[in-house]
C-alpha cells in the first residue's frame, strides 16, 4: 500500500497543479508569476523537483519554503526526488547515472563541499556524506507522500494500478510506471499524474506538450517534457470549480512571423521513444514519407533527422499553417528549407523558413 494523504479542499478556491520542474527553478517561478499564485490558491506539486535541470538544491528549498508559507501547498515524490535511494541500497550503477548526468541532486551535493564522486571507495562512505550534509534535505524528500487524495481527484506521479482497490499500488508503479494513459484504472475518481511526458501519446495526432485531459477515461496527463524535449514546457492545470484549463512556459525565444503559410497536407503526429526504427516509403527534397515500423503509422520526417534506418531522436511530424504577425517560439531553424516551431497554443510542428524572414 503507497502513502495516500487525504485532503478536503475549499470549493470556492483555486487549484494550480504542476510537476516535473526537474531542477529549473527560474521557470517554476516564472509560471507560479504566469498563473497569478498566491497563497489563497491551492497549489499541488506533482513529484520530480529533482534532476535533469541545472539546480536541484535550489528548486527543492523553494519549494519548501513555499509550503511552510503555505498549508494550502502540497507536494509529492517523484522517482527523481528519491534517486538518493540508490546510493543507500548500495546499487552500484548509481555511480555510472551520476558520471553521465551532470544535472543530479547528488552531484550538486558533492559540488557544494568540492568533492567527486572518484573520492569516496564504496557507496557506504558516499552515503555517509550525503547523511552528514545534506541528511534534512534528504528526510524532507523521503517523508512526501506518494498520493493525495481529494473529493474529486487523485494526485500521484507515474499512476495506479489498474486494480480493485488502487491504494495497493506498489510504489514502483506510482513512481516509475510508464505510459500510465495507455494502461487505465478502476478509481472512481480521475487520476492526474505527471512522469510520462504526454507527447509521447501523440504519435498520430498534432505534435504538442500540452496537457491530456480525457474525463472519461478519468485520465489527466500533463507532464510538458521540461527539461527532457526540445520543445518541451512546463505546465499548469488550472482547476475552477467545474473548469478546468491549462497554460505552460518554455524557455524558448520568440519570432514573429512575416509571411503567412496555409498547410493543406494535414500532416500531424510525432516520433518519441521508443518508437525510431523507420522504413522508407517516399523520398523529398526536405521529408521523407515513413513508416513507423513499431507504431505501423506514416510520418513524414524532416531529411536531417533519419540516419541507417531511424529517427534520431524525438521529433514532431506535423506541419503547422501560421499567419503574418502571428508570434510563434522557435524550436530548431538550423535546417534546409524549414523551421521547427510552437504556436501560442503549444502546436509543435514544421513551417517555411521563409515565414520567419
Amino acid at each position: 500500500m503507497i502513502d495516500v494523504r487525504e485532503l478536503i479542499l475549499e470549493k470556492d478556491r483555486r487549484v494550480i497543479i504542476t510537476s516535473d520542474v526537474h531542477a529549473h527553478l527560474p521557470l517554476f517561478q516564472q509560471l507560479l508569476k504566469k498563473v497569478n499564485y498566491t497563497k489563497e490558491d491551492y497549489l499541488f506539486i506533482n513529484g520530480d523537483l529533482c534532476e535533469k535541470g541545472p539546480d536541484s538544491l535550489s528548486t527543492v528549498a523553494f519549494a519548501r519554503k513555499l509550503s511552510e508559507e503555505s498549508d494550502r501547498v502540497f507536494i509529492t515524490k517523484g522517482n527523481c526526488d528519491v534517486v538518493h535511494d540508490y546510493v543507500f541500497t548500495n546499487v552500484e550503477g548509481i555511480k555510472n547515472y551520476m558520471r553521465q548526468r551532470k544535472n543530479s541532486v547528488l552531484n550538486e551535493m558533492l559540488d557544494r563541499h568540492g568533492r567527486t564522486l572518484d573520492e569516496f571507495a564504496t557507496l557506504q562512505e558516499l552515503g555517509d556524506f550525503y547523511r552528514t550534509y545534506f541528511g534534512e534535505v534528504l528526510d524532507w524528500l523521503d517523508q512526501l507522500p506518494i498520493a493525495y487524495e481529494t473529493d474529486d481527484f487523485i494526485l500521484v506521479h507515474a499512476g495506479v494500478e489498474d486494480i480493485p482497490d488502487w491504494k495497493m499500488t506498489s510504489r514502483e508503479f506510482a513512481l516509475y510506471a510508464p505510459s500510465f494513459y495507455e494502461k487505465g484504472h478502476q478509481a472512481d475518481k480521475t487520476v492526474i499524474v505527471g512522469h510520462w511526458p504526454v507527447v509521447n501519446y501523440r504519435a498520430n495526432a498534432i505534435s504538442s506538450n500540452c496537457p491530456l485531459i480525457d474525463l472519461e477515461k478519468k485520465v489527466i496527463a500533463i507532464d510538458g517534457g521540461n527539461q527532457i524535449k526540445a520543445d518541451g514546457q512546463l505546465n499548469a492545470l488550472i482547476i475552477e470549480g467545474e473548469t478546468i484549463t491549462y497554460t505552460y512556459v518554455d524557455s524558448l525565444n520568440e519570432k514573429t512571423i512575416t509571411r503567412s503559410h496555409v498547410e493543406k497536407n494535414g500532416r500531424v503526429g510525432t516520433v518519441t521513444y521508443p518508437n525510431y526504427e523507420l522504413r522508407i516509403l517516399q523520398e523529398d527534397d526536405h521529408f521523407t514519407l515513413c513508416d513507423n515500423v513499431s507504431l505501423g503509422i506514416e510520418q513524414w520526417i524532416k531529411n536531417e533527422f533519419i540516419h541507417e534506418g531511424n529517427c534520431k531522436n524525438d521529433l514532431s511530424t506535423t506541419f503547422l499553417s501560421v499567419e503574418k504577425g502571428e508570434t510563434v517560439s522557435v524550436v530548431d531553424d538550423r535546417h534546409d528549407g524549414y523551421a521547427l516551431v510552437k504556436s501560442r497554443g503549444g502546436e509543435v510542428g514544421w513551417i517555411p523558413k521563409e515565414c520567419l524572414v
